[in-house]
């Protein structure tokens, strides 16, 4: 066998190349089939929200994020109105990661659902951590955030999964800590959560809400003080 000495970059270009155009293609087809399920709901609200759901999906995977927002849109509609808020978290997410104009808008709505309905523990922590990183490293939103995400990992899990969510959250309080104030040392850490208040949820759960208030600004799509009529303890 011949040892070939050439540019083998191209090789892997090539066939870095094939996968890509399969992938789309695969996506392009699976997209076509949704839109055929999409036709054929008729009436079943939740099967069209569903759906939906999984067309704006494909189309981010195809890097179509604008074509996404509408169906990830409707989507969130028909899961508020039908209260399946898990589903309306996930459709908020989607939204977001079009990046669209009211992408912000999308993740703060989404955010105030997962918070204050028990949504699977992972998508809240999931979209707490998007505030994260779309917050300035100076400012404190995101480490109400994390503070957020700590706390619901400790409310909402048990057993392994709680082991596991806790870790996560703690090292994303941690990070916080470093880039918010250069927080290196346990002791240091300590003083940062004690200044910033975030060992006190009725305090940084009210600052989480204001952050909230500056994602959205005036674009809510939900009626809050409707929902909150309806929980058990208002």
């Amino acid at each position: 066998m011949k040892l070939y000495t050439g540019n083998t970059q191209d090789i892997v270009s090539a066939d870095g190349n094939n996968e890509a155009e399969t992938s789309k293609t695969l996506l392009e087809s699976q997209l076509q089939a949704l839109h055929d399920r999409l036709r054929e709901t008729g009436e079943d609200e939740s099967s069209r929200g569903n759906v939906l759901l999984q067309i704006a999906h494909t189309l981010l995977r195809l890097e179509r994020g604008a074509e996404a927002w509408q169906p990830g849109r409707q989507a969130f509609d028909i899961f508020v109105g039908n209260k399946d808020w898990d589903q309306a978290v996930q459709a908020c997410e989607a939204l977001f990661l079009t990046e669209e104009p009211l992408a912000l808008a999308a993740l703060g709505q989404g955010v105030w659902l997962a918070v204050t309905f028990p949504v699977t523990p992972d998508l809240t922590v999931e979209m707490l951590r998007h505030i994260v990183e779309e917050t300035p490293d100076d400012a404190d939103g995101a480490a109400v955030a994390a503070a957020t995400a700590h706390y619901v990992a400790d409310l909402r899990t048990e057993g392994k999964e709680r082991e596991n969510a806790m870790f996560y959250t703690a090292q994303m309080l941690s990070s916080v800590a470093r880039r918010h104030s250069e927080v290196k040392e346990q002791e240091d850490f300590d003083a940062w959560v004690k200044r910033l208040e975030l060992d006190q949820p009725e305090k940084f759960l009210i600052r989480l809400r204001n952050v909230v208030d500056v994602l959205v600004q005036d674009d809510w799509w939900i009626d809050r003080d409707a929902i909150h009529a309806e929980l058990p303890v208002n």
